[in-house]
């Protein structure tokens, strides 16, 4: 049996995705090709996860590392009425 206790000022409801994105860098990572702006909730309550998807490494691979790519995935939580 799991128990989660919840932190103070830890909202509660389920976990959704509020915006996401992919940012491309040149030159083994050196030099961005554009800024990805990725939104987030007016509250500020909201986890940014970046990581490596499949595609983002077959890029990479494919490239030889010359262009690196990754996926910026922020999520909310909805709140209980």
């Amino acid at each position: 049996m799991w128990v989660h206790l919840k932190k103070k000022g830890e909202s509660t409801g389920r976990t959704y995705t509020y915006d996401k994105g992919r940012q491309i860098w040149l030159f083994l990572g050196f030099l961005p090709l554009g800024r990805t702006d990725v939104s987030t909730p007016p509250d500020g309550n909201c986890q940014v996860v970046t990581k490596y998807r499949p595609l983002d490494l077959i890029i990479t691979g494919l490239t030889g590392g010359f262009v690196k790519m990754y996926s910026i995935k922020v999520k909310a939580k909805k709140k209980k009425k």
